[in-house]
């Protein structure tokens, strides 16, 4: 079968199209496409944790049909989606209700996962709270402005850096967004507020936005890390400053959270969809052939909603 078999660490260049033989597995599936997440790009580069080994295919969000014809997604855990076939564990494989696309699937898997546990895990979000999410236009954040809505929050107040963003949040349900720059941060978002402080913050920028998110929450307010895609330095949180609000700080790293599991959440999320209650922003579809552009415009920021490869010979 036809794959992307990476032999070296680097750039979209190493990612080339390979025949290689099919896997074996619990459920081994024919892809009819594979999510592309930053997390391939580290794991191609060689900077992910835990580190992977050579040779490998990347990839592990994937739909497909099985041999008998249902339609499935699921994880792979350990790559091999980036492929024609690949094996997904039984077990982590959901049936895809009518109506809900390859794209919107895939889209519900990593991102969709971590803006259910943002809200559900780590926020506990009662009803009637407000909510801000920053990057509130990317792959979770557009996620967590619906969800939010949909598990009872008062007020969905979107960050986000440009005017299209923003407008973007809006449309998905947000009920007010605001410029995510750290600097007046506090004050556009408690203005937006009513000019209360909020009860929950969902940071994925890190460094300057911590320290900003912190400031706008009110009393008993929480906020929930879980990225550093700012990369403006790691922030420091003073005890002190947290007790006199009695303000709660958590982190989220996906990846342990699915060791526990999650057809539940998942099949929640897939039902919301096919209600159209919920809808994931979908991006492009690249041939496998072409996964080193795909790998390029993510990077470069060229793309938006969720990017997909699609194996050649897959109809």
């Amino acid at each position: 079968m036809q794959a992307i078999h990476v032999t070296r660490f680097g750039g979209p260049e190493v990612l080339t199209v390979s025949e290689i033989d099919a896997p074996v597995g619990d459920l081994v599936v024919t892809v009819t496409a594979a999510g592309v997440n930053y997390a391939d790009v580290s794991r191609v580069a060689g900077t992910y944790s835990p580190a992977v080994d050579l040779p490998f295919v990347p990839g592990t969000e994937v739909a497909g049909r099985t041999a008998d014809g249902r339609r499935v997604v699921g994880l792979t855990f350990d790559g091999g989606g980036f492929a024609e076939q690949a094996s997904i564990p039984a077990d982590a494989a959901v049936d895809l209700p009518d109506g809900v696309t390859d794209e919107q699937a895939l889209a519900l898997l990593v991102q969709g996962l971590t803006a259910w546990h943002l809200l559900r895990s780590s926020a506990r979000l009662r009803d009637g709270e407000s909510v801000v999410v920053n990057a509130a236009a990317g792959g979770v954040g557009s996620l967590a402005v619906q969800l939010a809505r949909e598990f009872g929050a008062g007020r969905v107040i979107a960050a986000a850096s440009t005017s299209d963003k923003r407008r973007l949040a809006l449309d998905l349900g947000a009920d007010v967004a605001v410029d995510s720059e750290p600097t007046g941060y506090a004050e556009r978002v408690r203005q937006a507020n009513d000019g209360q402080g909020v009860d929950v913050v969902l940071d994925a920028n890190g460094g300057d936005a911590i320290t900003a998110g912190l400031d706008a929450l009110a009393q008993f307010g929480r906020l929930v890390s879980y990225g550093d895609a700012g990369k403006r330095g790691r922030p420091a949180v003073d005890p002190s400053v947290l007790s006199r609000r009695n303000l709660t700080v958590a982190g989220f790293w996906l990846r342990p959270a699915l060791e526990l599991g999650y057809r539940e959440p998942l099949a929640e999320l897939l039902s919301l969809t096919a209600q159209g209650r919920l809808r994931p922003v979908t991006g492009s579809r690249y041939p496998l052939a072409e996964a080193s552009r795909a790998f390029a415009d993510l990077v470069g920021r060229r793309t938006t909603g969720k990017v997909v490869l699609v194996p050649q010979k897959v109809t």
